[in-house]
């Protein structure tokens, strides 16, 4: 069995800056993957080159076994059906309703009539854990949580089986991100969802994820939680045995 996500060797260079240098990485599938480094360290950088928003100098990047480095965009466009994406601050359309921009993958790969795309998309909308009402409201009326719910229900708009969130809980209390990470390993675990999770919130990763790769000096360390905290690497642990991080260490070990 492939794995989902395989990136070997990339490289990405603006100038001479080097943000990968040979950088690998693999998703496995019903895992939640999160990917954290330090600022400038080149996780939306990543994040683009696997969706085929950026083309890479070099390597090859695997979504469901297939090299989209070497695909035209028609052949794109039949991967793209079957990943969703998040993007950081929702990035919804100010000016379409909730509902509107849920439908917006739909109109673009699905011939459905317009009462079919209003009830699959009221159908994402109450997923998500939105009120009905909600689909008619503009994102300027909704609340950060909401915001975030409605991109949500936006990437699972054509049933995915793989999802990318980029900074899922940014700018959300705790209380909201802590619901957050709930939803989403529900939906996680109910729609047999392979995830892909840019994140930078220490609690998000200790509740949500299985493994987690840090990129470091160009390059991707990658392992389950339980061992990455112990990699010797200085960002690393600074990152994971930090004031919080020690407090969500000692959580984890029963201490």
């Amino acid at each position: 069995m492939y794995p989902v996500v395989e990136v070997t060797g990339l490289v990405n260079r603006f100038g001479s800056q080097v943000v990968h240098e040979n950088l690998d990485m693999q998703v496995n599938a019903d895992e939640v993957f999160g990917i954290v480094g330090g600022s400038g360290s080149g996780k939306s950088v990543l994040l683009r080159s696997i969706l085929g928003l950026h083309r890479p100098q070099a390597g090859c990047i695997r979504i469901f076994g297939h090299d989209i480095t070497q695909m035209s965009p028609q052949q794109l466009r039949g991967v793209k059906e079957r990943y969703g994406v998040s993007f950081q601050s929702g990035a919804l359309y100010s000016g379409l309703t909730v509902l509107q921009n849920v439908q917006l993958p739909m109109l673009e790969h699905l011939a459905l009539n317009a009462a079919a795309r209003d009830d699959l998309a009221m159908l994402k909308i109450r997923l998500v854990g939105l009120p009905a009402d909600a689909g008619a409201k503009y994102p300027a009326q909704l609340s950060g949580g909401m915001v975030k719910r409605a991109a949500l229900a936006r990437a699972l708009a054509l049933d995915p089986a793989l999802l990318f969130l980029d900074e899922p809980t940014s700018g959300l209390d705790p209380i909201s991100a802590a619901a957050f990470d709930e939803l989403l390993l529900y939906l996680q675990k109910q729609l047999k969802l392979t995830v892909v999770m840019i994140t930078h919130d220490l609690d998000s990763i200790f509740r949500t994820c299985n493994r987690v790769g840090v990129i470091v000096d160009r390059h991707m360390l990658s392992d389950t939680l339980a061992r990455i905290v112990d990699n010797p690497h200085p960002w690393i642990q600074e990152y994971f045995h930090g004031a919080r991080g020690r407090a969500r260490l000692e959580a984890m070990h029963g201490a």
